[in-house]
C-alpha cells in the first residue's frame, strides 16, 4: 500500500506550549485509523497541520505528495475533512450548501447532491440549515466532506449527535470509502464504537504519541489479562473452584458467573483445567482488554515515565 500521508518528527509549539512534540507516523492507503486522546491532546492539531490550516515549528508533513507548509495544493480536492464543530450558513438549504462546496471542489453537482441520500438528508434537503439539529448538521457535514471521491479522509469528532442507527450507517460509508482504497483518519471519544471498526489506533498524550498499532498489536504490547466468564450451572457448588491456581484471580460477578484474570498465554489452560475438572459450565465468554483498557494503560504507563 502507497503512503498518502507521512509527518516526520513533527512539533506545533505556540510560545512555550507545545501542542505537539516531536510526532511521526505514516498512513497507507486503505487504511482506517483512529485517533484518539483526551482534550487538549494533540488530536486536532494534527489535522490542522494536515490540511495546512496550521504550519509546524518544526519537522515535516506531507499530504498527497504535498507539503502544506510551502502552500502546496496540488492534492487538496482530493482531501475531504469534517471538523468537530461544523457551521454552515444557516439561510442556504442543504441542497444549495452542498451544491456551494461541489462547486468551490470544482466536482458535478449531480453526484455530490447524492451524497444527501446517502447520508440520510435526502427529504430535508430544501430546508434551511438554520432549522436542522445538531446530528443533521453532522450528517451534512460529512456529506461536504464526501464530495469528489476523496483520497484522505480527516475526521474529527464525527458521530458527535447522531443516533444509533445514523452511526451505523455513517461507519459503513466510511468502511466502504476505506475498502475502495481512500486514507481515513478518525478521532473520536466514542472507544467502543472504534474497537472492531479500526484497523490501526494511533494514542496521543499530551501532544506525544504514545502508542500506534493493531488492537491486537497493543494489546500483545500491554500485556493485561483477558477476562474468562463461565455461567456455572445451578448444580455447581457455590465455593471457590478447585481447579483453579492458587494465585487466580477470581470474582463472582452474581450467584452464577464466575470472572477469572488471566494472561493471553494461560487462556486454553484455564479452560482445559475447567473442562477435566467436570465443572458444570451454561456458557463461557473469553473477553480480551478493552480499547477503553488500553488507551487508560498507556496513558498511564506514559504518564509513570513521564
Amino acid at each position: 500500500m502507497s503512503c498518502t500521508v507521512r509527518l516526520t518528527d513533527v512539533t506545533k509549539a505556540y510560545g512555550r506550549i507545545k501542542a505537539v512534540c516531536g510526532v511521526s507516523f505514516e498512513l497507507k492507503q486503505g487504511e482506517l485509523v483512529a485517533l484518539i486522546g483526551h482534550n487538549g491532546a494533540g488530536k486536532t492539531t494534527l489535522m490542522k497541520l494536515m490540511l495546512g490550516l496550521i504550519r509546524p515549528t518544526s519537522g515535516a508533513v506531507e499530504v498527497l505528495g504535498d507539503n502544506p507548509a510551502l502552500g502546496q495544493f496540488a492534492g487538496r480536492r482530493q482531501l475531504g475533512y469534517l471538523p468537530e464543530n461544523v457551521s454552515f450558513d444557516s439561510v442556504l438549504t442543504g441542497r444549495e450548501t452542498q451544491v456551494f462546496y461541489a462547486r468551490l471542489k470544482r466536482e458535478p453537482v449531480a453526484e455530490a447532491l447524492k451524497l444527501l441520500d446517502t447520508v440520510g438528508l435526502g427529504d430535508a434537503a430544501r430546508r434551511r440549515v438554520g432549522t436542522y439539529s445538531k446530528g443533521m448538521r453532522q450528517r451534512l457535514g460529512l456529506a461536504q466532506a464526501l464530495i469528489g471521491h476523496p483520497r484522505v479522509l480527516l475526521l474529527d469528532e464525527p458521530t458527535t449527535g447522531l443516533d444509533p442507527e445514523l452511526r451505523q450507517t455513517f461507519y459503513e460509508v466510511i468502511q466502504h470509502l476505506s475498502a475502495g482504497g481512500a486514507t481515513v483518519l478518525l478521532s473520536s471519544h466514542a472507544l467502543t464504537e472504534l474497537e472492531e471498526r479500526a484497523g490501526r489506533v494511533i494514542i496521543m498524550n499530551r501532544g506525544v504519541k504514545v502508542a500506534d498499532g493493531s488492537i491486537d498489536h497493543l494489546r500483545r504490547l500491554a500485556q493485561l489479562p483477558t477476562r474468562i466468564r463461565l455461567k456455572v450451572s445451578d448444580s455447581a457448588p457455590a465455593g471457590p473452584l478447585s481447579w483453579l491456581p492458587d494465585d487466580a484471580v477470581c470474582r463472582r460477578l452474581n450467584g452464577h458467573i464466575v470472572e477469572i484474570d488471566a494472561a493471553p498465554e494461560q487462556k486454553l489452560e484455564l479452560l482445559h483445567r475447567a473442562t477435566a475438572a467436570g465443572t458444570p459450565v451454561d456458557d463461557l465468554d473469553v473477553v480480551p482488554p478493552t480499547l477503553d483498557e488500553l488507551y487508560t494503560h498507556f496513558l498511564r504507563q506514559a504518564e509513570q515515565a513521564g
